[in-house]
């Protein structure tokens, strides 16, 4: 009778060992599961589960966007093209530097509209006249997007 309590025993013992080694992964506390490399783990997959931070778009990109609508609507030549290009460029990167830096509401607005002030005349010294009206109408319809997109679709239209 002792030896088949001992191999009961015995027995149990095994199944328990197999139960822990089952949760804390195969080779002890280095899988998957309970053991402290396993908490890691979850935790190293749940930051690479999270979204990553949305890729900039490069400045060159944004003023070439900007420029193809600039140029019809404002008649640039191509060296006011480029010198424009230049001033919006500078302008951009300064805009990212504001950004980064720790301003309050209140002053960040000032910068911000500051930076606007110097960029139009910077951009303004490269216009004859009649551009400078045409740019002040080319700003009122940047405000207000959805008649710069009607406008487009019209020229558009007219072409065709």
């Amino acid at each position: 009778m002792n030896s088949k309590q001992t191999f009961l025993v015995f027995i149990l013992f095994l199944l328990s060992i197999t139960s822990i080694s089952a949760q804390y992964g195969n080779n002890g506390y280095g899988g998957n599961g309970y053991g402290r490399n396993g908490y890691n783990n979850s935790m190293s997959q749940m930051n690479q589960s999270q979204p990553e931070k949305p890729k900039e778009i490069p400045t060159e990109v944004t003023v070439q966007k900007v420029m193809d609508i600039m140029k019809p609507a404002i008649n640039l030549d191509a060296l006011q093209v480029i010198a424009i290009s230049n001033v919006i460029s500078e302008s951009m990167r300064e805009q990212s530097i504001l950004l980064k830096q720790n301003y309050n509401q209140e002053d960040q607005e000032k910068n911000f509209k500051a930076l606007s002030e110097t960029t139009d005349r910077n951009i303004n010294q490269f216009l004859n006249p009649d551009q400078k009206e045409k740019y002040l109408a080319f700003k009122e319809d940047m405000k207000n997007p959805k008649k710069l997109k009607e406008k487009r679709s019209k020229s558009k239209e007219k072409k065709d």
